[in-house]
């Protein structure tokens, strides 16, 4: 592309060809020339707008997390509707789509990367510990209206849930686990905490 051409929206659009080229080769083929390859823009473009490659790939991570964020409210204001087993059963098919797997696995071997997420205040496996945290809430608003027990142990339950979740889907050559797979994990997890219904 020309470099006297504008392009709309940069940074979404170098966001969005990162995550088909983490999907579609997986995060080895993950470089700035890739990115900018498959936005059809000039390699430069990335540099303009991003200190370097790792500063570019954590504002990819930071937008996952506000989505992550945004899902959460969502999630929290479910809460005592449907069913917890199938609420929560979403939540984490949500969570651990193809792209959230892709980008934990390129934390996890990206020293830079991880570098600048604990910067910018990250903790933990980003992406997993706001899937906790979202988990953890919803948690607690169920807890508080009465379909969870009161001795629920939400600190146990949530990474638990995202930890044995993350397992289902971690395996990039396979197809996701069926939502039935999910479903049964989620209902073994919380089966402890749910509250009995009434006579």
């Amino acid at each position: 592309m020309p470099s006297g051409v504008h392009i709309q929206n940069v940074r979404g659009q170098l966001f969005e060809a990162a995550e088909r080229v983490l999907l579609r080769d997986g995060p080895d083929a993950l470089t700035s020339r890739a990115v900018t390859e498959e936005a059809h823009c000039a390699k430069g473009v990335l540099h303009r707008h991003f200190d370097d490659f790792d500063a570019f790939l954590a504002a990819l991570v930071l937008d996952r997390v506000r989505r992550i964020e945004s899902r959460g409210a969502t999630l929290r204001a479910a809460a005592g509707t449907g069913s917890v087993a199938e609420n929560l059963t979403e939540a984490l098919q949500d969570l651990f789509g193809p792209v959230t797997v892709a980008i934990v696995a390129l934390i996890t071997f990206r020293d830079g990367l991880r570098a600048r997420l604990r910067e910018a205040g990250l903790t933990g496996i980003p992406l997993a510990a706001q899937g906790t945290a979202m988990i953890a809430a919803y948690l607690t608003a169920e807890r508080e209206s009465g379909r969870l027990a009161s001795h629920a142990d939400i600190d146990t339950l949530a990474p638990t849930l995202v930890g044995a979740g993350h397992l289902l889907f971690a395996d990039r050559t396979s197809a996701p686990p069926e939502a039935a797979a999910v479903h049964r994990m989620v209902t073994t997890v919380i089966a402890g905490a749910l509250r009995s219904p009434g006579p």
